[in-house]
């Protein structure tokens, strides 16, 4: 696993429960600005279950596609508290961590 993994998946696990974070966020937070892709790429690939993948989502509130199980996705995060209509987290700035412009 690459250093750059592993600040994405430390970045992933600090992600508090009924908050959700963009590819883009965990990316600039794990140092690289522009590496929302990689980000995906990793946390696709990552089966660990201390690894809370499904708070990752995409630009704007989008769930994503989660493996090809948004079902399940949409499901974790309701039981975490995040209202999720459709495709899309509701009230996405206020569900978003660590909050737009901070570090």
């Amino acid at each position: 696993m690459t250093p750059f993994a592993r600040r994405v998946l430390a970045v992933v696990r600090s992600i508090p429960a009924g908050r959700v974070a963009t590819y883009g966020d965990v990316a600039r937070l794990a140092g690289a600005t522009g590496a929302a892709r990689a980000v995906g790429n990793i946390v696709r690939d990552c089966h660990d279950p201390s690894v809370p993948a499904h708070r990752v989502v995409g630009a704007g509130g989008q769930l994503g596609g989660y493996g090809g199980q948004e079902g399940l996705k949409r499901r974790l995060l309701q039981a975490e508290g995040v209202v999720v209509h459709g495709r899309r987290i509701r009230g996405f700035a206020g569900a978003r961590w660590p909050g737009r412009g901070r570090r």
